[in-house]
């Protein structure tokens, strides 16, 4: 199986490492990782990166995400989700127009406390393994950004919308936090990750409705690369060096990119072949300059090699 990433489309039920272990069962490959957990209730799209693709796993965790969702009012949970005991319940005495209001105040950036079961760390510890044992940790409030809420339909007490995040936001926390400044408390009811980035949940496939995992459902590095990072092409003499981790030199340039200096590019062979994620030591309009004064410098410094 070729190393990359799937679009996989997680059912409701198993958590992200079921799905993982299922990838790796369908694959027979150990090596095997997920970008951004979903909740197990949760569905939808879900990043997992075989072979060489679980290096590029940690530049897709930082996207923004969308998610569609069936928040219900007038009930609290301590995972502020369905799957939780229910600790309060309330009357939801309150009309479309506030709830549209309220739900609108939360867009841009606020302070958000993370649940209590979640896969958050505490001095090592998973939170909701702490949790379990009955150790409440409560978490200091990160800041997460809302780009937009848009309500699809209220049918108390559920109200549909759909929610375009930051990386790091909890949808679970949202509604609660929601359901707060409302009055009547709320949970995540149904939950669906539909997009990651510049990934969308077209063309996914639910790995436990299959029995084999073909290799055209594996977006290869190149793919995934070319979404993130400026390309330079290295001539043919320069790919092992390359590969050995060494320096690329200015007469190694076949081709580029407008780059920065500190900015991460993709180095790729005359082929497009990905070869490696390198730091610009200097900028791309510094490389003619060079040229014409022969001063034959190092323009790239390796930081990972995809050999």
């Amino acid at each position: 199986m070729k190393s990359g990433i799937v679009k996989v489309n997680k059912p409701s039920g198993p958590t992200s490492h079921d799905v993982v272990n299922r990838v790796r069962k369908l694959t027979s490959t150990k090596r095997v990782g997920h970008a951004g957990t979903l909740d197990p209730f949760a569905e939808g799209l879900l990043l997992v990166g075989i072979g060489k693709g679980t290096r590029l796993l940690e530049y897709l965790l930082h996207q923004k995400k969308t998610y569609e969702v069936v928040m219900k009012l007038g009930v609290v949970t301590d995972t502020f989700d369905r799957e939780g005991k229910v600790v309060e319940e309330h009357a939801v005495n309150v009309d479309a127009e506030k709830i549209v209001e309220v739900m609108k105040s939360f867009v841009g950036e606020y302070y958000q406390v993370p649940p209590m079961y979640s896969s958050k760390k505490y001095k090592g510890v998973r939170l909701y393994e702490l949790a379990r044992q009955g150790k409440v940790i409560t978490m200091p409030p990160k800041l997460v950004k809302i780009h937009s809420l848009n309500v699809e339909k209220i049918e108390l007490p559920y109200v549909y919308f759909s929610a375009d995040v930051s990386e790091g936001t909890y949808i679970r926390a949202l509604c609660r936090d929601i359901g707060m400044k409302i009055g009547c408390g709320a949970i995540a009811q149904e939950l669906k990750r539909t997009s990651i980035g510049p990934f969308s949940l077209e063309g996914a496939i639910n790995v436990y409705d299959v029995e084999e995992l073909k290799e055209d459902a594996v977006l290869s590095l190149e793919e995934i690369a070319e979404k993130f990072f400026k390309r330079v092409v290295v001539v043919s003499d320069a790919v092992k060096k390359v590969l050995d981790g060494q320096k690329v030199k200015v007469g190694e340039l076949k081709d580029f990119e407008n780059f920065e200096k500190g900015e991460l590019v993709r180095v790729v062979d005359e082929n497009g072949k990905l070869l490696a994620l390198s730091i610009a030591e200097r900028k791309s309009s510094f490389i003619s300059t060079l040229k014409r004064q022969e001063k034959d410098e190092a323009i790239l410094r390796p930081k990972k090699v995809f050999n």
